[in-house]
């Protein structure tokens, strides 16, 4: 392979993270190639990573996919030896001692000599070693071997060794205190970077072998902005919330160059005659009063059962946080009960408290607490008969899922026949819609429904809904 041609998989292993790399940039990035020396690896990163990458949370993404495609150059062929393809192991035997392995005990003594005082080389050298001599796995046809990160740090069970590195950093100290912790969180640290290059090594090893694109799609997470609602993690729950107010200011500047640069409003005649004295009057520029945008109104009706929660509660925070692009905005919850959540979202108040108080005080469950969009319909129609007007914009939230109950399509007609725009913001993937007891297609028909799974998707809907 070309170097153009492991820069064009590059740049498009980088557009498969989630990163925005326009072909100019990716010119660019060429262009920086001349600057520094091929052949000092950190060098490289360094000048393609200020020319790819826009934003600090991509960095990760980017690091992951750059090793990958920019091993460092170990001497190392990824191919595993003849016949060190290890046999299944059986499930009922007796678990290994762990000193009966002298290749074993020679790793985990020179990781902890590393973790105990930081040697970067040593690092490097101890990680190649751990994946030589245990990362070798059975491939999926038979005969064939591959490289797994999870089966070296199993062997290698590094965090069993923190309590002995504890005993001879605090020799002669108190346990317990200050010292301790610190040094808790210097060995951690040090055991996370020494994870971190086993990964980069298995992923150099399998880009070897097969597809480096393909390890590349697998090995690095996706940006804050492009992980899943639905299969967020709690560390991803808190990242995604840090994300939300930022977000909101973005939006909030991009609509205001929108209105800005929107069509130009009704002819101002007196400016206009007031101008062209300057050129014996004729009117060679013509001067418009300026365009006022008419807000409307937002009401947004979203399932707050535990399948859906997290992704009701990131889209509430982001409408409440650009609340003032809109006249008015109303929110409703519902599992199989009804409720107005608006009173939690106080002007000047702590949009995050809010949400975190309507989940512990909205009045949504009534019996079985099974989500019932059909009841949900209902009971908004009935109770709420003047929330949606001509300039009203109504927004769904949920996954169409009513466990095959009563869906209320005409009640849903009926509402969105009255709204300005209805749209229905759907977190699965368009894939599974239809299937099991979601119904995406039969409300699809009377309310446009959108796939919203991230942040980046939610962004992009929320700009256009206040367009």
């Amino acid at each position: 392979m070309s170097l153009l041609d492991r820069h064009v998989g590059f740049v498009t292993a980088l557009r498969a993270a989630g990163l925005t790399v326009s072909v100019a940039e990716g010119i660019d990035a060429v262009e920086s190639m001349r600057a520094v020396d091929l052949l000092e690896r950190e060098q490289l990163r360094a000048a393609l990573a200020a020319t790819l990458v826009k934003r600090q949370q991509h960095r990760p993404a980017f690091d992951t996919v750059f090793d990958v495609f920019y091993p460092p150059v170990t001497g190392e062929s990824a191919v595993a030896p003849s016949g060190t393809i290890p046999p299944p192991r059986d499930p009922d035997a007796a678990p290994r001692g762990p000193l009966e392995d002298p290749v074993r005990d020679r790793i985990r003594a020179d990781l902890a000599d590393f973790l105990r005082d930081g040697d970067e080389r040593l690092l490097e050298a101890v990680a190649r070693e751990a994946v030589a001599a245990f990362g070798v796995v059975a491939g999926r046809t038979p005969g064939q071997s591959s490289w797994s990160r999870m089966a070296v740090l199993e062997r290698v069970s590094a965090q069993t060794l923190m309590a002995g590195l504890l005993e001879q950093v605090l020799a002669g100290q108190d346990r317990g205190g200050l010292a301790e912790r610190r040094a808790r969180t210097v060995i951690n640290d040090r055991i996370a970077r020494f994870e971190n290059r086993v990964t980069v090594d298995v992923s150099r090893r399998l880009a070897e072998l097969g597809d480096a694109e393909s390890v590349a799609r697998t090995a690095a997470r996706p940006p804050i902005e492009r992980v899943n609602f639905l299969g967020a993690t709690r560390a991803d729950l808190v990242a995604l919330r840090r994300e939300i107010q930022p977000m909101a200011r973005r939006l909030a500047t991009l609509l205001a160059i929108d209105q800005r640069r929107g069509r130009r409003g009704q002819l101002d005649f007196r400016r206009t005659i007031r101008a062209s004295l300057s050129s014996g009057g004729v009117p060679l520029t013509t001067h418009h009063r300026p365009r006022r945008p008419l807000k409307t109104d937002l009401v947004v009706l979203c399932d707050l059962s535990e399948s859906v929660t997290s992704f009701a509660h990131f889209t509430l925070l982001l409408v409440y946080a650009l609340r003032e692009q809109f006249t008015k905005v109303r929110a409703f919850g519902f599992v199989d009960e009804l409720d107005e959540i608006s009173r939690f979202f106080t002007p000047g108040g702590d949009v995050l408290d809010a949400v975190t108080r309507l989940a512990n005080e909205a009045d949504v469950t009534w019996l079985l607490g099974r989500t019932d969009y059909g009841r949900a319909l209902e009971l908004f129609a009935s109770r709420f008969p003047d929330a949606i007007g001509s300039r009203t914009s109504l927004l769904i939230l949920g996954d169409a899922r009513s466990n095959y109950g009563d869906l209320a399509l005409p009640t849903l007609a009926g509402l969105a026949g009255r709204a300005k725009h209805s749209y229905w913001l759907n977190p699965e993937r368009h894939g599974i819609w239809d299937t099991g007891d979601s119904r995406a297609t039969e409300y699809g028909a009377i309310v446009p429904m959108v796939e919203c799974r991230n942040l980046a998707q939610l962004g992009e809907f929320v700009r256009s809904l206040a367009e």
